[in-house]
């Protein structure tokens, strides 16, 4: 019975496609569909050429003669994710095609209802979310080719040109180098469950070599993202309608509710990736933390569902740190830091990233008295997620350095 008891409570974190996660890609939708039935022609011929019709100030008029179709003819899990990245996608840029002037806070039904009705199915929201634009959002140009930037695309883009197709990959490459170290946690919970010290600390050590990797691919962002295309033309559209000053209130959806819904844009606190490894360290821990701990809880909303099981499975099992604690084994105590330390790396780096793309620009137009509306001054000052991410991230970061087990917790 006792075996027995035991089997049952690692099974649920052993077999990773159960969350529908990929021991080769991680988080992200291996090999995404790229298309629909031709019944959804009319959506996928908007989100193929929305660039387009955004710069020419086409796509609202496209949208509001787009006819009212239904979600049932979508096959499979892949339909629906590919129909949730283009109605996504489209939403936003029916939003914002005059950037921070003439923002509309009423979806059409046409585009309301079935973004609602296949956001209800997979259990996400109806807002372009990262799990749609990073996570589901990729193509290979030669399928028997390498997995690199240079043989990759994205499905559907936003303007911004190479930097958009730029910002999306790099963070997709990101996601993909941290598989190892998502495919190393099962093995960290059976190590503790089975007492087993060397397998723990090899499994910490794929975490830890997993998380320098997603640093150095991110390093790539400079190569392919420029900083004042993204601020400029790309992020407004990453942006939602929750604590968001341009959009007071929320969205209307047409069709679906009476009254005005707030929702969160995409952005990296939706990474079911980092919060993986910040339950499995125990990050957040610390009453200290309570407000950032309360905020990436509620990004998970935005996560896929199987996503969001699978960490509150890590988070329901054996506490890493305790165990790394009442062990009080040094080389393994020395791995649990190397991991702490590497995330802490990653997030610093961020800092960095944030304030080379972000607070710059926003600096310089603020100089050049571009941002003389006070709501676009706010909006400059807050992530895509709706809140003030410089205080955030600086939150997250500190709260990472402090997760490191020092001598003292030992004795």
């Amino acid at each position: 019975m006792e075996q027995e008891a035991k089997a049952s409570a690692e099974n649920p974190l052993i077999k990773l496609d159960q969350y529908c996660i990929s021991e080769d890609y991680g988080f992200v939708l291996p090999h995404p569909q790229t298309h629909l039935p031709s019944y959804y022609d009319p959506w996928m011929e908007i989100a193929t050429s929305l660039p387009q019709l955004i710069e020419n100030h086409q796509l609202r008029s496209k949208v509001q003669k787009m006819p009212l179709l239904s979600t049932g003819a979508l096959r499979d899990h892949k339909e629906q994710r590919l129909a949730h990245l283009a109605l996504g996608l489209i939403t936003m840029g029916y939003v914002w095609q005059e950037g921070d002037e003439q923002v509309l806070k009423v979806l059409p039904e046409a585009l309301a209802v079935p973004f609602c009705k296949v956001s209800e199915v997979l259990d996400l929201p109806p807002v372009l979310v990262y799990a749609d634009c990073v996570l589901a959002n990729w193509k290979m140009k030669d399928p028997s080719g390498q997995l690199n930037i240079e043989n990759l695309d994205i499905i559907f883009s936003f303007p911004g040109g190479e930097t958009a197709k730029g910002f999306f990959l790099v963070s997709l490459l990101v996601e993909i180098a941290a598989a190892p170290g998502i495919k190393a946690i099962p093995k960290i919970i059976s190590a503790m469950l089975h007492q087993d010290m060397s397998s723990l600390e090899n499994a910490l050590q794929d975490v830890t070599s997993s998380i320098f990797k997603m640093l150095d691919v991110f390093k790539l962002i400079h190569d392919y993202v420029n900083p004042e295309a993204f601020f400029n033309t790309l992020r407004i559209y990453l942006s939602g309608w929750k604590g968001n000053p341009l959009m007071e209130g929320g969205l209307l959806y047409e069709g679906v509710w009476k009254t005005p819904r707030e929702f969160s844009g995409g952005s990296a606190g939706q990474s079911s990736t980092l919060q993986c490894f910040d339950v499995l360290l125990g990050i957040h821990s610390d009453p200290e933390n309570g407000s950032a701990a309360a905020y990436l809880q509620s990004l998970r909303d935005y996560m896929p569902a199987s996503h969001r099981a699978f960490i509150q499975a890590i988070a329901s099992g054996p506490s890493l740190r305790h165990f790394v604690l009442a062990g009080g084994d040094s080389s393994l105590k020395k791995a649990f830091n190397s991991c702490v330390c590497a995330l802490a790396a990653l997030r610093d780096y961020h800092i960095q990233v944030v304030t080379r793309y972000i607070t710059i620009p926003a600096g310089k137009r603020k100089r050049e008295g571009c941002l003389f509306h006070s709501a676009v001054l706010t909006l400059a000052e807050k992530g895509t997620g709706g809140t003030r991410f410089m205080c955030l991230l600086k939150t997250i970061r500190n709260a990472t350095k402090k997760a490191q087990l020092l001598d003292v917790e030992a004795l």
